[in-house]
């Protein structure tokens, strides 16, 4: 399932405000069948095997809007090396090609779903649960807290409520 103007690749957490590679376009894009949930334990890039953070995952159900780059055929095994490098750390994701919507079109996207059955999967966990996980994970690439309200402020700014994830920045910004 290939694109004719290129490949595109669905980001929904950091991946929207901290790409790292080139890409010939841009867009607000919506994947329908996952949403965007705080469902990882993160054990590397914002947390620790002994105090876990957490991040991002899409998981069933629902629907999540983000961002869809699209790059060059001609990259596109180079650039998706370097995204599986960055999300594929512990196994945690599997890449899939998912249709979204971008533009009012549908295109195949490489996206990134979380693996129910991988020992990292958190589900759904209470809210004093989460925000004791977020305020005290760091990893290799930062603070959880940090990773949080930075997408908060990137799905603000791109005219995205994500009620979960606005309430728990609330939460984090008022301890």
């Amino acid at each position: 399932m290939d694109a004719p103007d290129g490949v595109w690749i669905f980001a929904y957490g950091s991946l929207m405000w901290r790409p790292d590679f080139s890409y010939t376009e841009a867009a607000p894009a919506r994947l329908h069948g996952y949403h965007r949930s705080l469902c990882v334990y993160s054990i590397v890039h914002r947390g620790t095997p002994e105090q876990p953070g957490l991040v991002l995952g899409l998981d069933r159900g629902g629907s999540c809007r983000g961002w869809a780059f699209r790059v060059s055929a001609e990259q596109e095994a180079q650039i998706l090396a370097y995204v599986d490098g960055r999300e594929l750390v512990t196994d945690v994701y599997r890449r899939k090609r998912l249709p979204v919507t971008v533009a009012g079109r549908r295109v195949p996207a490489w996206s990134y779903i979380v693996r129910r059955e991988h020992p990292q999967y958190a589900g759904q966990l209470a809210p004093d649960r989460l925000l004791d996980l977020v305020q005290r994970g760091a990893g290799r690439s930062g603070r959880c807290r940090d990773y949080l309200l930075s997408t908060v402020s990137h799905l603000e700014a791109m005219g995205i409520v994500d009620g979960p994830l606005h309430a728990l920045a609330k939460a984090l910004q008022d301890a």
